[in-house]
């Protein structure tokens, strides 16, 4: 097994975290990282993940060796850990990415290495000067080569102008998202603005995301927000709320802390709270809920989600909410594409499933929403 996968990889001109060198010319747009899921999936490096036996959604990266120029608090790439670690060997959302030729990655695609998993692929740009120039490229060789698979932009919008948005459009972006993350402005200027000696503005991501829904209208954009940064149930919800007026949908993490970044002491968010805000972010994004129909307590904690108790049942049972929220696939606009296996967990912990949830799988989530202390791998029968 191992000899034969060296020999597929040998030829790309391939880099993996920790087993090669990557060097200076490996950079956008000839090169990109991808998600260790999509190399799994992609047959380039051998593997398996808990329960899901690939990911439907490509995620790529541009890639330079300067790396980001952002410092986030909780991101794995901030520009803070160059002295401890070279840029290419950093971890993102708990997994490596691999780099390879994106001409050899869209061939792959082509001959359909993936078996026809892939239902959408993922430019994510990085604070970088070049980013903004190479991301339209990348989208405009893959629309001409693999037209079958949508693109979305995971968007650096700090680095755009609203012309940008306009290009990516009409070069056939097909969902236009940004990674708020932070729910509420003092939380995204210290985490992401001057305190730590990043860039970006809470401002400024409005107007991305403003430009967003005018350019690319209605469930054609979106955000990322990760819960458990230090806001309240309330306050995230009323920013899904606001994504919602706006014609947008709602992409939820859960923080996670990354090794070595600035957070990585800070606890993973509390499981209740994190249920909680996942059936409400569902409630609001596809099931006709209102903000203004919860009651949250002094503390801002949801007590009552506004619904009567048979439906929300209803929803629970189905397992959708507890899903991994992202750009959705082909068939179900309520079931992502972008699955992220263990991308805010652990198989033993999960937060977000990367794949439909069986009885007991529903029964642990309950659990969790009325606030024990329970996993998910030694829970469910059969693992």
């Amino acid at each position: 097994m191992g000899a034969s996968r060296e020999a597929v990889v040998a030829p790309l001109d391939f880099y993996r975290p920790g087993h090669h060198v990557k060097t200076p010319r490996m950079r956008s747009p000839e090169y990109v990282q991808f998600s260790t899921a999509a190399a799994i999936t992609l047959g380039l490096i051998p593997g398996s993940m808990h329960r899901t036996a690939c990911t439907h959604c490509l995620n790529l990266l541009v890639t330079y060796p300067e790396g980001c120029r952002a410092n986030c608090g909780y991101c794995g790439l901030a520009r803070h850990r160059e002295e401890a670690r070279d840029y290419a060997d950093r971890n993102f959302i708990r997994v490596d990415w691999p780099t390879a030729r994106y001409d050899e990655i869209i061939a792959r695609v082509r001959r359909g290495e993936d078996r026809g998993r892939f239902e959408r692929m993922c430019i994510s740009m990085i604070t970088h000067p070049d980013s903004g120039r190479d991301t339209p490229e990348l989208l405009r060789r893959w629309v001409q080569a693999v037209p079958r698979i949508p693109v979305s932009i995971l968007s650096n919008p700090t680095t755009m102008k609203r012309g940008d948005l306009e290009t990516l459009h009409a070069e056939g972006a097909d969902i236009f998202t940004v990674a708020l993350d932070a729910a509420t402005p003092e939380i995204f200027e210290r985490t992401r603005g001057g305190p730590v000696g990043g860039p970006h503005t809470w401002k400024k991501y409005w107007q991305a995301i403003e430009w967003a829904a005018e350019i690319f209208g209605t469930a054609k954009f979106g955000i990322h927000l990760i819960a458990g940064m230090g806001e309240s149930e309330e306050e995230i919800l009323r920013v899904v709320q606001r994504i919602r007026d706006l014609g947008g949908n709602n992409h939820m993490f859960a923080f996670f802390p990354e090794a070595g970044s600035m957070m990585e002491d800070r606890g993973p968010v509390p499981r209740d709270q994190w249920r909680r805000v996942q059936l409400a972010r569902f409630l609001i994004d596809y099931a006709g809920g209102r903000i203004e129909d919860m009651r949250f307590n002094d503390a801002g904690r949801l007590v009552d989600f506004g619904l009567e108790r048979t439906e929300l049942e209803a929803l629970v049972a189905s397992g959708k909410p507890f899903q991994t929220s992202g750009c959705p696939g082909k068939s179900d606009e309520e079931v992502s594409a972008c699955n992220r296996p263990y991308g805010d967990s652990s198989p033993g912990d999960i937060r977000s499933f990367p794949f439909a949830l069986r009885a007991a799988d529903v029964s642990v989530v309950r659990r969790q929403l009325a606030g024990e202390s329970v996993g998910t791998l030694h829970e469910v029968p059969g693992d």
